[in-house]
């Protein structure tokens, strides 16, 4: 079961590395989500491995329903796959 669960954190990691990606991808969205956070593109770089922080990349989406579904519609997924993989990585608001 552990394994599993490591699997399913895993790819929760990669969809927010993805989604990261598409922010960065247009210089309008990656300005906007530098001046909401308040993180340098070094404090980005520095912290895109740590779990907690791919966690609210994620968060940051789901806040935003337009940017959500352009994401979702990018990878081909459905937005409800994006708020199951932030139920996976910590931080995570259970009621999502």
């Amino acid at each position: 079961m552990l394994k599993n669960n490591t699997a399913k954190n895993e790819d929760a990691e990669v969809m927010a590395l993805k989604a990261l990606g598409f922010l960065a991808s247009d210089e309008e969205r990656l300005v906007r989500f530098l001046d909401v956070t308040g993180l340098s593109p070094q404090a980005i770089r520095q912290q895109a491995s740590q779990a907690s922080f791919l966690g609210g990349v994620l968060d940051y989406l789901l806040a935003d329903q337009t940017l959500l579904f352009m994401f979702a519609e990018s990878e081909d997924l459905q937005p409800t796959r994006i708020e199951a993989a932030r139920r996976k990585l910590p931080g995570a608001h259970h009621d999502l």
